[in-house]
């Protein structure tokens, strides 16, 4: 993968999580729905961290690992 790719990525999940982010600062949320948007901002955040440790892992096995788990957290998002 490119640095310029792998630049992409990251930029890509900074926007998201910044849009999920706002989402869930500017909206009038129920207290009953706590939980959820909590997993909400956890799960939209955790991609980005993921795709970045994948980076700075020692290995192939390291990244790809990184790499499932950011794609576990976008499907649960």
């Amino acid at each position: 993968m490119s640095e310029e790719k792998a630049y992409d990525i990251k930029i890509r999940c900074y926007h998201f999580s910044k849009s999920i982010i706002n989402l869930i600062s500017k909206a009038n949320f129920n207290r009953l729905y706590f939980s959820i948007i909590d997993q909400l901002l956890r799960s939209a955040t955790s991609i980005g961290a993921n795709v970045v440790e994948a980076k700075a892992g020692n290995s192939k096995k390291d990244l790809r690992n990184f790499y499932t788990i950011a794609l576990k957290s976008s499907n649960e998002t």
